[in-house]
């Protein structure tokens, strides 16, 4: 039996970050430092540095580095009370792809990597990025499409392709790109993952995308590679292994995003039921009319089933289970559900749901692009039903 009964210690840390939040992070989310392609650099550092006064930085950096050591499950608790305020993630330094790098380097990094890259991510000092996806045919939900080449020449590897849709890459220091790789006879090894700094010759940003979020320091932005040399010293693992390691860091991070999202919509129904408790139409209140009050049930329902489903998953993860299955499940139904949370919320705000007089037409925009990344919904339910047929 699985049981859900929360640790004292937890539930204090829950308690601190929930105020945190709303005395510390909220009033800045009208800052104008949020800007277009996402908060500036200079918004992030002011609200990492209070978080890092509160001794509530970076709750899932390993210990070593100053991190809080957070298991699965106390991420989950954790990061959706982060996940109430849009710049949460931020200033706890949990925002992706932060985040999942953090997990990943942990994971898998020498020392001497982690003490060149992790360390300073964990403190908030720096940003990073995860370049993997590809335009024009490339690599994206089928990764073996991959087009970005590594060659070895010497003791160094010569790397070449494009990127795009690179979460942060502007303003960001370092990244872990992965690139499929050959030996010296020309024979692909796979991919590989090459950890390598932002100002190395030959990376360039070619553009920064416009999107639908606005969430993420720096947007996202397409990235080329120009004979760009990496020491070998610089491969993250082992070459050739670099699918692998991507599971190392994609199967947690889709809870992670679930749990920052779950937070976010969770504000969008608090804001909802505040208003139908106030607005008054055709002599009763909003939550009084039944149209209303059966989707203020359905909020309360979809909240409910994502966080057992998240607890769940991350139950697993924490006892060391893969569990690939239970996470696509858990990805699939909350970035459903809790964008319905929000397409809901928002309605029942009606017009003022359209403006930014509340942070809900915000989370709206913003939580979209959860059905996409880490894996669309498709892609995630084509995996689950390959598996479901391979079954005795």
């Amino acid at each position: 039996m699985i049981d859900f009964s929360l640790p004292e210690d937890i539930i204090e840390l829950r308690d601190r970050v929930s105020v945190f939040i709303r005395d510390e992070v909220m009033p800045y989310e009208a800052d104008p430092r949020q800007e277009f392609h996402g908060p500036t650099e200079d918004l992030r550092h002011e609200l990492v540095a209070l978080a890092k006064a509160a001794g509530l930085l970076s709750p899932h950096g390993p210990t070593e580095f100053g991190g809080l050591g957070l298991n699965h499950v106390g991420m989950a608790v954790v990061f959706e009370a982060a996940g109430y305020s849009t710049l949460g993630p931020l200033a706890l330094n949990i925002q992706a792809p932060d985040e999942g790098n953090t997990n990943l380097l942990h994971q898998v990094a020498t020392q001497e990597q982690k003490e060149r890259w992790l360390a300073p991510l964990v403190a908030g000092e720096v940003r990073s990025v995860f370049a993997m996806t590809e335009p024009d045919g490339g690599a994206g939900s089928d990764p073996s499409l991959m087009r970005t080449a590594a060659h070895p020449d010497g003791d160094d590897y010569i790397i070449n392709g494009r990127k795009w849709l690179i979460t942060g890459m502007p303003g960001a220091s370092f990244q872990i790109l992965m690139a499929r790789t050959f030996d010296a006879g020309g024979t692909d090894m796979g991919a590989t993952m090459f950890m390598m700094d932002n100002d190395t010759p030959g990376i360039e940003i070619v553009r920064v995308l416009n999107t639908i979020d606005s969430n993420s320091p720096g947007g996202h932005a397409e990235v080329a590679y120009n004979d760009v040399r990496v020491p070998a010293s610089q491969i993250l693992g082992e070459a050739g292994k670099g699918f692998r390691y991507a599971q190392v860091r994609l199967t947690p991070a889709r809870m992670t995003h679930c749990m920052r999202w779950l937070g976010a919509a969770v504000r969008a129904h608090d804001i909802a039921v505040d208003y139908a408790k106030q607005r008054q139409a055709f002599g009763k209140l909003l939550g009084e009319h039944e149209g209303v009050g059966f989707m203020l049930a359905e909020n309360e329902i979809d909240l409910h089933l994502c966080r057992l489903a998240i607890w769940h998953a991350c139950w697993l993860l924490d006892q060391g289970e893969q569990a690939r299955n239970e996470t696509s499940m858990a990805k699939v139904r909350c970035s459903e559900a809790l964008s319905a949370v929000v397409d809901r919320s928002l309605q029942i705000l009606g017009g003022r749901g359209i403006t930014d007089d509340t942070v809900v037409e915000r989370i709206y925009r913003d939580i979209r692009a959860f059905r996409i990344y880490d894996g669309p919904s498709e892609v995630h339910r084509w995996a689950l039903a390959r598996n479901i047929m391979k079954r005795n």
